[in-house]
């Protein structure tokens, strides 16, 4: 016997109880298709009142944004994870630097005006690679390299893969070994494939944006934010695609300290680590200092007081450091 079918009035019924989902489904990728829309306009507007201000090299399919400065001898600086030039040139280091050094900054690949192809995963060696062969197109054979936080890593392997080019370091608030780190996951969440995307044009901007002030309190702290730090443009790095960069390298940042681990004893050239006694991103005596132990010619600047953002905090520290080194190479 077959089953008589569903009566008018349960279809009816069923529809109605389905049209409140379809109804809140249908506002929910609305609101998505917007948020998408308004950051596209946002990250617009952020690259016209933000226009490059150095020039550009075409280097292995990248187009890297740098800026050049000074006379002397080369002096590379490397930004951190979700930063950019501008970083260094709010601190006032490049300037600095510039009286006595021919100092070169990059965008790294993704932040700033510097594309991040996506046939490529930029872990620190793919990084080191590139700035390589940036740095030869430059007419620069050897240099003294600085990179802060996650520039660090790259600074660590650029030094591992062409000791001749790296002729000495200055590795502020570096991380280079592997520890637990929850925040990670999150952090990396707009890197995963399709949600991730969908996140990073969408919902972490607008996150990214409410956060803004904790975070700068996090990575600056204890010392509050200085004010030259105004001129860094907070629009830039909210843009999507930086963020979707800076999810990818948060990802990378525990499997790469994995990898380099065991080859720190290598880094045979002067190597100066500076790091702030206070920073409340990464734990220094896990990290600077230990590595401290690992370097043959190394030497640790502990700066009481200060956090992460060292090379802001304490600009003439970094700076007398990066002389320590291009003394003693």
């Amino acid at each position: 016997m077959k089953p008589s079918p569903p009566s008018l009035a349960y279809r009816a019924q069923t529809i109605l109880q389905a049209r409140p989902r379809l109804a809140a489904g249908a506002a929910a990728v609305g609101a998505l298709a917007l948020s998408a829309l308004v950051n596209r306009q946002l990250a617009r507007n952020a690259e016209r009142d933000n226009p490059p201000a150095g020039q550009f090299l075409e280097v292995n399919g990248a187009r890297l944004h740098y800026v050049e400065r000074g006379s002397g001898p080369p002096l590379v600086l490397l930004h951190g994870n979700g930063s950019m030039i501008e970083d260094f040139e709010s601190s006032g280091l490049i300037d600095l630097a510039a009286e006595n050094y021919r100092v070169i900054v990059f965008d790294r690949p993704g932040f700033g005006h510097s594309n991040r192809p996506r046939n490529v995963v930029w872990t620190p060696a793919a990084q080191a690679e590139l700035i390589n062969s940036a740095l030869q197109q430059l007419g620069v054979s050897q240099a003294i390299v600085l990179g802060h936080s996650w520039g660090a890593s790259v600074a660590v392997a650029l030094a591992l893969k062409y000791p001749k080019v790296a002729q000495g370091l200055v590795l502020a608030s570096g991380y280079y070994y592997p520890t637990p780190r929850p925040d990670v996951v999150a952090l990396s969440a707009p890197a995963m494939p399709l949600v991730g995307g969908i996140l990073g044009h969408t919902l972490a901007p607008i996150l990214s944006r409410l956060m803004w002030p904790l975070v700068m309190a996090k990575i600056f702290g204890p010392p509050s934010v200085p004010k030259k730090f105004s001129g860094f443009p907070k629009e830039m790095a909210l843009r999507p695609s930086q963020i979707r960069a800076a999810a990818a390298e948060s990802a990378l940042m525990i499997p790469d300290a994995f990898q380099y681990r065991d080859q720190y004893a290598n880094l045979t050239m002067p190597v100066a680590i500076v790091a702030g006694d206070q920073d409340r991103l990464v734990d220094i005596d896990a990290q600077s200092a230990r590595l401290h132990c690992e370097v043959p010619r190394s030497t640790l600047r502990r700066v009481p007081g200060n956090g992460h953002m060292i090379h802001q905090t304490a600009t003439g520290v970094v700076m007398s450091a990066i002389n320590e080194v291009a003394t003693d190479r």
